[in-house]
């Protein structure tokens, strides 16, 4: 079968090509992919090429396919999978495969697998790590953000807290503690919000820091203090850029108690400090964010490390089980990863907008494999609709859904577009 996929070669050299892929063995299978959301580790592997710790040495020779965010249907099942996976079978992929302590993963270490693509062929590896996750939703681009969901997901059991005189720690957000989100209007953060707001564990202040009007305002009309308040949960938004004095205003929001857990989302160095400043006693931070530089440093107070307990851990990626998670709360409707969501594209826009993902403003970037359209935002639909009716409709769509990607504009523009 022939596929139709965005391969890496070396730094910055990415290629759309077609290419015949081999019959599958009895311990692979073949899949169809439909939706891959663009991620900025994707941004990373493209830059840096055989640099790249997930990326072969030999990437020049032997190119592996981008992308490990995706979502599709099972097409073909070898022998040794019949009893536990069929043809038609929705899945989603959990790319930390760890398999036998290696760092190979699909969208960034195979030929054949990667979500930039219209067919893959899954590994055995995959499968007997138990990465193949079924999904049971409707809309196939909830199963590709299921997997950064589940980075937000394993971010919230990283935060640990203490007893005093007892051993161990007790693992997650503290329950109805003080919980603040810092940078936090961005797409991993609105994904963090609406995580914190309809969990099971949930914090009963939720406050989220940003510098822009305009990320806030979106993010408030998204996921509203109503809503929050329907859950159980106080939510706050602030800009801290207009504060004078931005600890003070945020320790007066917690009573002067200080914040049980801070999620920190961007590598800025006053961000981290701030938000080490107004950790509560036994207080966790969470670096959540990943820098690109080596020697990225900022100070935190070890006083209070010492006697206040205080607590530093980072995370990256997110479990099989933090992914199922997330799975299992889109199928009911407990989460809305569209909020993520800034532009739509098809596969022909894919090695353009991977290798000028910096630049690109707005949020997730959703490509569907099996169609050709340029890079759109959502928010240019109305006005591309003046000359264009897919645009016109989509438009008319998201505007039911308070300009959001859905269910039912995906399934239209699949129709409409049809297969490339």
């Amino acid at each position: 079968m022939k596929t139709r996929a965005v391969r890496l070669y070396g730094k910055k050299d990415l290629r759309l090509e077609e290419f015949e892929l081999p019959a599958i063995g009895k311990d692979e299978i073949l899949a169809k992919v439909v939706t891959d959301s663009i991620c900025m580790s994707s941004y990373k592997a493209a830059v840096q090429g055989g640099d790249h710790k997930r990326v072969p040495d030999n990437v020049s020779e032997n190119p592996v396919i981008i992308g490990h965010e995706f979502c599709g249907v099972i097409v073909e099942v070898g022998e040794s999978w019949k009893e536990r996976f069929k043809p038609g079978d929705k899945f989603s992929i959990q790319p930390a495969l760890n398999y036998k302590g290696s760092l190979e993963a699909p969208g960034y270490s195979y030929q054949y697998v990667g979500g930039c693509a219209t067919y893959v062929i899954l590994p055995a590896e995959v499968m007997t790590q138990d990465c193949l996750l079924e999904y049971n939703g409707g809309a196939y681009f909830h199963g590709s953000l299921s997997e950064p969901m589940s980075c937000i997901v394993g971010a919230f059991y990283a935060f640990y807290h203490t007893k005093p005189g007892a051993r161990g720690h007790d693992t997650g957000i503290k329950p109805g503690g003080n919980f603040l989100l810092s940078a936090g209007a961005g797409p991993m953060g609105l994904g963090s919000i609406d995580y914190a707001v309809h969990s099971d564990r949930k914090p009963g202040l939720l406050v989220v820091t940003d510098i822009d009007d305009d990320r806030l305002a979106r993010a408030a009309s998204l996921l509203t203090v109503e809503e929050a308040a329907k859950n159980g949960v106080r939510l706050v938004y602030v800009n801290t850029g207009k504060l004078q004095n931005p600890e003070e205003y945020l320790m007066s929001l917690t009573g002067g108690h200080g914040y049980d857990d801070v999620l920190v989302m961007a590598p800025v160095k006053p961000v981290i400090e701030l938000s080490d400043r107004v950790l509560a006693h036994d207080g966790c931070l969470n670096f959540f964010a990943g820098p690109t530089k080596k020697d990225f440093y900022a100070e935190v107070n070890f006083y209070n490390v010492h006697y206040s307990a205080t607590h530093l851990v980072g995370t990256s990626g997110g479990s099989t089980q933090d992914m199922r998670e997330s799975l299992e709360m889109m199928e009911k409707g407990k989460l809305n990863p569209a909020v993520m969501i800034t532009h739509i594209g098809g596969l022909d826009s894919a090695v353009e907008t991977t290798l000028k993902l910096p630049e690109i403003p707005g949020g997730k970037k959703l490509i569907y494999t099996h169609i050709n359209m340029p890079l759109t935002a959502i928010a240019d639909f109305e006005k591309l609709g003046e000359a264009d009716p897919l645009f016109k409709e989509l438009h008319r769509i998201v505007s039911k859904n308070n300009g959001l990607w859905c269910e039912e504009a995906e399934k239209y523009l699949l129709a409409v577009k049809g297969e490339k």
